[in-house]
């Protein structure tokens, strides 16, 4: 897979459209598989930002039945309904698996965060109709597209309904 300077990409000899910009501007949901309890792990400095910039964040942590206040499921396919994107942090073996999830429960884009690449995940997905990013971080993207202090052009994502509370913690 290459990126090309024209915004597409070449994926064993065809050319495909770049949809990052697409899934960043038309998505609100996004299911962060491996979303780790410690705050000092990436996915919480990336969960936060897209939070901050209007995405609604979903955990998805088996060893955790809370994560930054919010609600974590076990898997995707414990989720009340599918979420526009299925952001993975966990490694590339594990991807086929977690593709075939997102395709199970209906989610539109599966995006695998920087440094993971699975040909077999990305194939199976696409062939299944979901919209694939490979090792490119979500934040990062969005940065790069609109600017840190920037919400995505699209308006409805300033105002992403809610998918669910954040779950009360006593002190």
């Amino acid at each position: 897979m290459v990126g090309t300077p024209s915004g597409l990409f070449v994926l064993w000899g065809e050319t495909m459209r770049y949809p990052i910009k697409k899934v960043l501007s038309s998505s609100k949901t996004v299911a962060m598989v491996g979303l780790s309890a410690k705050p000092e792990h990436d996915s919480q400095l990336v969960a936060t930002y897209l939070s901050a910039h209007g995405y609604t964040v979903i955990p998805i942590n088996p060893n955790a039945s809370e994560v930054m206040g919010w609600k974590s499921y076990a898997s995707l396919r414990d989720l009340p309904e599918p979420p526009d994107v299925v952001d993975v942090f966990r490694r590339a073996e594990a991807a086929p698996s977690i593709a075939e999830d997102a395709i199970a429960i209906g989610a539109k884009t599966l995006w695998l965060q920087l440094g993971i690449v699975n040909q077999t995940a990305a194939k199976n997905a696409r062939a299944a109709g979901l919209m694939v990013v490979m090792n490119h971080c979500m934040k990062r993207e969005h940065e790069r597209l609109w600017g840190p202090e920037q919400p995505c052009n699209d308006p409805s994502l300033r105002a992403a309904p809610v998918y669910q509370e954040r779950q009360e913690t006593s002190l």
